[in-house]
């Protein structure tokens, strides 16, 4: 039996000793786990991970018995060989900070949740402002009730409300005693909005926590009711707003508004890739301000031709409808008299992109 004591060896054995896999020496690698001695015998507990090839093994052992060796150890040496098990690789965010702190008011992740009652929500989207997303969105819900659809309309554009007017809404909504939202009616549309909870002239200057937190009411503590469709208007961008409402509820599916313009183009092709990172279906584009209507009949393409059309087929997505530029949709918007609810061109439009949302989005009844 040796008179040395192996143990104290052990180290400056394994500090010489190359893990090629970590680039490290095996004991800051932490491989070399535990040694005992039992009657003359050093065992030595050596963990690899999965990376370490049986070569890689073999050499590591024979390098750290000749290392003990050569500092005096002559006894007996056995290595007990066992493995890693990984920790599992943490899920990484499809996009960066969407997990972390802060989300919620108090932090921490939004955590979705059904909304009661309701079939499918959609959300309309634009990533770029003053391209008629909000007359979209409110034209679309009062389409899908017009086809017998019951129907709501949350206005998650907080920081510019547009649905209080375009909807002709103009008493505040009520609270049940449970502090949940009862949502006004208008055309048959169900419709929340900040809007209606501020004077119509203040300026909503609230900081990220606060918007998250309305969101978060609009969605989860408020009496939608019964709903085949709830049609959400987000707000410009690709940033919390849009983010919080994608993790809060399941969006059945996203509409991206443009105009044929290459400035708004650009920017409706950054809506497509935020959905598709967030796993969320496009269902389609649609083309707002498509021409003017000349006098004689002619079309004035004011901000360009068809290239809604040329990036839905860009991107494999259905174009659910070109609307053109008129001044009776911009009246009915200020008057708060939906294009929808008349019987001319541009209320078929929107019937028929209520009708392909119908077709994508079918509502099964029990």
């Amino acid at each position: 039996m040796s008179a040395i004591d192996p143990l104290p060896l052990l180290e400056p054995a394994a500090t010489r000793v190359r893990d090629p896999v970590s680039g490290r020496s095996v004991w800051l690698a932490r491989l070399v786990r535990d040694a005992r001695v039992d009657a003359g015998v050093l065992t030595i507990d050596v963990v690899y991970g999965p990376q370490h090839n049986d070569a890689h093994r073999q050499g590591i052992g024979a390098a750290l018995v000749e290392n003990l060796r050569g500092l005096g150890w002559e006894g007996e040496v056995v290595l007990r060989v066992g493995e890693e098990t990984p920790e599992p690789t943490p899920k990484e965010d499809p996009v960066k900070g969407m997990s972390g702190g802060g989300v919620m008011p108090h932090g921490g992740p939004v955590v979705e949740q059904e909304i009661e009652g309701v079939k499918h929500v959609v959300v309309v989207s634009s990533a770029k402002g003053g391209v008629g997303k909000s007359t979209i969105a409110t034209n679309l819900a009062v389409a899908l009730s017009q086809l017998g659809h019951p129907t709501g309309l949350m206005d998650a554009d907080l920081y510019g409300p547009s649905v209080p007017r375009m909807m002709n809404v103009t008493n505040a909504p009520m609270v049940d005693d449970d502090q949940h939202i009862i949502p006004p009616s208008s055309y048959g549309v169900r419709c929340l909005s900040v809007g209606m909870l501020v004077p119509e002239e203040e300026a909503v200057i609230w900081r990220g926590p606060l918007v998250m937190n309305v969101l978060r009411q609009f969605l989860q503590q408020t009496q939608w009711g019964e709903l085949d469709y709830l049609v959400v208007d987000l707000p410009p961008g690709t940033g919390d707003a849009q983010l919080t409402l994608v993790q809060g509820c399941k969006v059945a599916g996203a509409i991206v508004v443009t105009t044929p313009q290459e400035v708004a183009l650009a920017d409706a092709v950054r809506g497509i890739i935020m959905f598709d990172k967030l796993d969320v279906p496009v269902l389609g584009l649609v083309e707002n301000m498509s021409w003017y209507e000349l006098p004689d009949g002619r079309r004035d393409h004011v901000f360009g031709e068809d290239g809604g059309k040329r990036l839905a087929l860009r991107h494999q997505l259905d174009l659910l409808g070109q609307i053109p530029l008129q001044t009776s949709l911009r009246k009915s918007g200020d008057e708060g008299l939906p294009a929808a609810l008349g019987d001319d061109a541009i209320a078929l439009a929107f019937k028929d992109l209520a009708m392909r949302v119908v077709e994508k989005l079918p509502v099964t009844t029990p």
